[in-house]
């Protein structure tokens, strides 16, 4: 018998055991293995090291899963080696009422075995309450990577908010910094169209966050329109955006910020000045390509 593990911390390792492939047909039962009946599924003991061949119809999905977007072509993909194969790593699920169980980890296979008309499949039987279930089912899907930005947002924000988390407590429980758990939830914020383009993955994460430092919903929509068009890279976006000051009253300059803004509107693009206390300075302005750099040259020299 392998050592029965437990804890959130460590992931779905903590979960389940390691154990060999299985094979496409249950198979006989034995110490590790137990194939159930629709009748014999109340008497299912969890939080031991078997693994159970569970009736597919008696277990529910997960209301907690936080993926809300699965790729057709991957779940076909994977329908045809379980129709090969078998399930090869159980499913989590958790025991209800009325001898039925809860999905808590393993979405795509229940989906893809139930298309593969399987009629049991293998699954760890563990108990969980309701944070653990939502913890364990978002470690799943951001240890595969299989979460879209705007769905691990969600998923952060609901942990955060249901269970009264602060994001410290949160990021050690998800296994990612402070800074990345905040980040993720601030994406949040940005308006519903850019929301809904990146949850379609039309822009990455990284230039949502970048549409972010835009100060009001109009701006971050005109520049998302913008970014659309040009297929801007994070770096290029970065540069059309406006440089902003600490708004510190030692360290902000009205008038400076005053200056930055005529420019880069007369420009077009990113300008940043520096002062120094003596009054020297040096401004800067960028460009992205060729043809950006010829604009400027001819608005800066003033030739036609």
């Amino acid at each position: 018998m392998f050592a029965r593990q437990s804890g959130l911390g460590r992931g779905l390792g903590a979960l389940i055991p390691p154990k060999n492939p299985l094979s496409p047909q249950a198979p006989e039962s034995d110490d590790q293995v137990a194939v159930v009946s629709p009748e014999e599924a109340v008497e299912v003991r969890p939080n031991t090291d078997r693994i159970y061949y569970l009736p597919i119809d008696l277990i529910d999905p997960n209301p907690h899963q936080p993926r809300h977007h699965f790729d057709h072509a991957q779940l076909e993909d994977l329908i045809a080696s379980i129709q090969t194969h078998g399930v090869l790593q159980p499913i989590v699920v958790t025991p209800s009422d009325g001898g039925r169980f809860e999905l808590i980890a393993g979405e795509r296979r229940l989906r893809a075995s139930k298309i593969a008309s399987l009629d049991t499949i293998p699954a760890i039987v563990r108990t969980a309450n309701e944070q653990q279930k939502l913890e364990l089912a978002l470690i799943e899907n951001i240890q595969r990577q299989e979460l879209n930005a705007l769905e691990e947002a969600e998923s952060f924000l609901r942990l955060q908010d249901e269970f009264n988390l602060t994001q410290e407590e949160l990021a050690k429980r998800v296994g990612k910094s402070r800074s990345q758990v905040a980040n993720t939830i601030r994406l949040l914020n940005l308006p519903q169209p850019i929301k809904d383009a990146l949850a379609q993955q039309k822009i990455s994460a990284s230039n949502a966050r970048t549409l972010l430092s835009l100060p009001g919903e109009d701006e971050q929509l005109a520049m998302f329109a913008r970014m659309l068009e040009g297929n801007f890279t994070v770096r290029q976006t970065e540069a059309r955006i406006p440089h902003r000051r600490p708004r510190h009253p030692q360290l902000f300059d009205a008038n400076l910020n005053n200056a930055e803004e005529k420019m880069r509107s007369a420009l077009g693009t990113k300008v940043v000045i520096k002062r120094l206390p003596k009054g020297e300075g040096e401004i800067r302005i960028s460009f992205l390509n060729d043809e950006d750099f010829n604009t400027l040259f001819h608005k800066l020299s003033g030739e036609s």
